[in-house]
This record gives C-alpha cells, structure tokens and sequence, in this order.
C-alpha cells in the first residue's frame, strides 16, 4: 500500500518537475533580460560596437512595418538614420530560458521616442515584440530574431 502511495505521488510530481526550469534557465533569463536592456540602451546612443556584438550574422530583424533588414542592413540603417531612438522605454520584459540556458525567447512591450514629427508634436511608437537570443560559445548571447508589432496609441 505504502507503494501505491508513493507512486501516487511521484506520478502528482512529475508533469511539474518535467516543466521546472533548471537553475542555467533560471540564471539565463536573468542574463538576458539585462542584456535586452542593454541593447536598447545601445541602440540610441549608437555603440556600434556592443551591436555588432548583440547580433548574430544570420540576424533576422522585422521592423514593425514588415520590413525585413539582415544584421549589415539594419546597422546601416541606424548609421545612416534611418533607424532613430531617441529613447526607448521597456513597459514589460518577460524571457523564458530552454536548453540548459542556451536559448531564449523574450517578449516584450516597449516605447520608442523618435524625432519629433515636421509639426514638432511628439513621435512615439508603441511596439509589441519577440526576440529570440541564441548563446554562442564563443560570442556570447546574440539576438538571431526580431519581430514587432505595432500597438495602438493609448487615449487617456
């Protein structure tokens, strides 16, 4: 009987601990998200050297428009001005770390303050996004995917 109770049990436990993430998941998720901010953070000031770093050569960046841009394009796109942020603010950062802290998968909710528009009135634009970041073991966390959405601007 004592068996069947332990069994019981163990069979309770096991959808639970199959989902637990491991402590390198746990340790990555921490990982990238300061990274996430870095990177924004990188992405105003132009440190073109940390951006080469954050993305990988097989970048795939979607705009919130739907335009594509690989790592070389999208960077050109920032040298040239294209790409402007004045700021960007995280309202809401969740990353969910798989393969013992190898991969992650970030969503998130942001604002970006662009150029003032020709009327002078303020530019924002209120995005939606997935990133996916692969750990190399050579060059690190590299953000391989991005993708955005546009949101409505908020009334009130």
């Amino acid at each position: 009987m004592k068996l069947i109770r332990f069994l019981l049990a163990l069979l309770l436990w096991l959808p639970a601990l199959a989902f637990a993430q491991s402590k390198k998941d746990v340790a990555a998720a921490r990982e990238v998200e300061a990274l996430e901010r870095r990177r924004f953070a990188a992405q105003v000031s132009k440190d073109f050297a940390y951006l080469e770093q954050a993305f990988a050569d097989d970048l795939i960046y979607t705009h919130a428009n739907g335009k594509q841009n690989g790592k070389p394009d999208y960077l050109q796109s920032i040298r040239d001005g294209k790409s402007q942020y004045d700021k960007i603010d995280v309202e809401a950062l969740t990353v969910r770390a798989y393969n013992q802290g190898r991969t992650a998968v970030v969503n998130g909710t942001i604002t970006i303050t662009l150029p003032n528009k020709p009327d002078g009135s303020a530019n924002l634009a209120h995005l939606k996004y997935v990133v996916v970041q692969i750990k190399d073991p050579k060059k690190g966390w590299q953000v391989v995917l991005w993708q955005s959405q546009k949101q409505p601007d908020s009334k009130g």
